[in-house]
Order: C-alpha cells, then sequence, then structure tokens
C-alpha cells in the first residue's frame, strides 16, 4: 500500500462514541443509535482533518484469542460475559451496545469503507499485520495504548489516540512516547508486559512498575537483555529486582506472545481506496432511514465525495 494509510481500531473507537454521545440519540423506533452516530462523526472528522488515501475499519473478529489464552489464563477473563466451547467467548458489552454493532457494519459495508476481520485474531492483531506490510506513512486510530508498541518515526507510523471525543488527537510518535515512558515504540510492548495491565488480565512483573519497568529498559534495552542480566552478578539489579524477576521467568517466557500484536495474520484481499462514493447507494439508504443516521451520514458522505 502506498500513500497515507488510517488503521481504524473500529471497536475501541465505537465504544467511546457510545459513552461520548448520550443515549437519547436514537432510531424512528426508539433504538439507540448513539454508537452508530458518534462513529460516524468520528471518521468524518478524521478524514477531514488528516485526509487518508486508505481506511480500513479493523474488526475483532476474535476478543480474545484461545492461543493467547493458553499462555496466560487470565487475559480478559474478566470480561468474559460468556464461555462457549467452541469458538469465542462472548465479551461482556452494555446492552444497549450490542445491537448497534451489526448495524456498524451493514454502514459501513454499504458506504464502501474497507472493513476486515481474521477469525483467531484481535484487531490489534489485523492493525499490526496492515502496518507491517505498509510502505507508506501509517496512521493508527484507537484509544488502545496497547498499539504504541507500532509506533515507528523513521516509517512514519503513529498512534492517533482520542483524549477527547476525535476533534482532540494525541498525535503519538516517538516523542511523546519518550516523554511519558522513557521508551520508544519497540520498547512499549516490553515496559508493558513488565508493568502489566489490569485491564486486559495480564499480572506483570510484581513489585515491578512502570517507572522501574523504565528504568530497567533505559538501563538493558530490552527485555531479553534484562533477563540475561540475571545470571550476571555484576549487572546492576538490586536484589528485590533479581528476586522478583526470577520468580517472574515462567511468565517472562509466555507473555511477549500475547502482548506483542502479531504480524502475520492471513489478510484478505481488500481494496482500502476511501470510497468517494457509497458502494451500495440503495442499501445505505434503507439504512439511513431505518436508523436515523440523518446528518451524521450526510456530513461523511460528503466529506468522503471531496
Amino acid at each position: 500500500m502506498t500513500g497515507r494509510l488510517m488503521l481504524l481500531d473500529t471497536a475501541s473507537l465505537y465504544f467511546r462514541a457510545y459513552f461520548g454521545v448520550p443515549d437519547s440519540v436514537k432510531a424512528p423506533d426508539g433504538t439507540p443509535v448513539n454508537a452508530v452516530r458518534g462513529l460516524l462523526d468520528f471518521i468524518d472528522r478524521l478524514v477531514k482533518d488528516h485526509r487518508p488515501d486508505q481506511l480500513v475499519a479493523c474488526m475483532d473478529a476474535d476478543w480474545r484469542p484461545q492461543w493467547r489464552v493458553d499462555l496466560i489464563p487470565t487475559y480478559k477473563a474478566h470480561r468474559v460475559a460468556e464461555e462457549h466451547e467452541r469458538g469465542p467467548d462472548t465479551e461482556e458489552v452494555p446492552d444497549t451496545l450490542a445491537p448497534q454493532v451489526p448495524v456498524i457494519e451493514d454502514v459501513l459495508d454499504a458506504i464502501g469503507i474497507a472493513r476486515v476481520g481474521v477469525a483467531r485474531y484481535e484487531a490489534d492483531d489485523v492493525i499490526g499485520t496492515f502496518t507491517a506490510r505498509a510502505t507508506g506513512p501509517v496512521d493508527i486510530v484507537t484509544g488502545d495504548r496497547d498499539l504504541y508498541q507500532l509506533v515507528d518515526d523513521a516509517r512514519g507510523i503513529r498512534v492517533l489516540y482520542p483524549l477527547k471525543g476525535v476533534g482532540t488527537l494525541q498525535l503519538t510518535d516517538e516523542a511523546v512516547l519518550r516523554e511519558k515512558y522513557g521508551v520508544d515504540g519497540r520498547g512499549y510492548a516490553d515496559l508493558a508486559l513488565l508493568r502489566g495491565d489490569p485491564s486486559d488480565g495480564l499480572p506483570g512483573v510484581a513489585g515491578i512498575g512502570e517507572k522501574t519497568a523504565a528504568k530497567l529498559l533505559a538501563e538493558f534495552g530490552d527485555l531479553d537483555a534484562i533477563m540475561a542480566a540475571l545470571d550476571d552478578p555484576r549487572a546492576k539489579l538490586t536484589p528485590s529486582q533479581r528476586k522478583r524477576l526470577d520468580e517472574a521467568r515462567p511468565y517472562v517466557a509466555v507473555a511477549p506472545t500475547v502482548v506483542r500484536v502479531a504480524a502475520d495474520v492471513p489478510l484478505p484481499d481488500i481494496d482500502p481506496a476511501l470510497p468517494h462514493a457509497p458502494r451500495d447507494p440503495e442499501a445505505l439508504e434503507r439504512l439511513a432511514e431505518r436508523w436515523g443516521l440523518g446528518g451524521s451520514l450526510q456530513r461523511l458522505l460528503t466529506t468522503l465525495a471531496r
């Protein structure tokens, strides 16, 4: 892919839309459509402000892949609403958001915005693979800091992180990461692994917080070097750090596979070009009428037509 590619962490954005737009925004039949309209407004603003050449809405075909759970059973365990022996577990989602997700998918498809989800993988992995394959600059739009690990100034890869709605975005490059966390994009995954992340059920290394993790990475360079230092009595590790890291060897052995996004997802062949006219105008008209998408949809269509 050439030109500027924009990758949407779609679930992250529609969750933000859902909580940021009042549930008084409803379809003619009274069904809440705040997430649908909020996401359309998000995309409209993103395209206006950043003018990508290509746009892909990346989806969670599997929000909690079994291969990650097999390595760290606590991974996202607190967000499971219902377990299934076959297929992905059901994620805990607000009652009035879940019915809006199929509407979002139908609307994006009718507009012609490329939408990609791959079985057994999260949207983060889809984003990671598109990013690895890109030959031009990439803007990743997400409210999930996990994707900071993909930031790479040399390749023009940055994360647009919403601070308030989508009108205020933190343009996250390596300078921002170094200022906030003391690491670059490559180091962020190691930092997150050591620190842990309760929101994803990642325990981290006991007693190693964010500041200590950043100091260790500054001293040794990366996770592999930190663990190698355990076997060097001259390495600058405190007795407590040595003990904590040594006890965490089983976790550290498997956590990188869980924390780092995949870069080898089997992506389908798609056309990521920004659509200038709806792919299916008739279907889009029916959806707009059925769900009362009004100004949100029209503004986006006007922006795309420019």
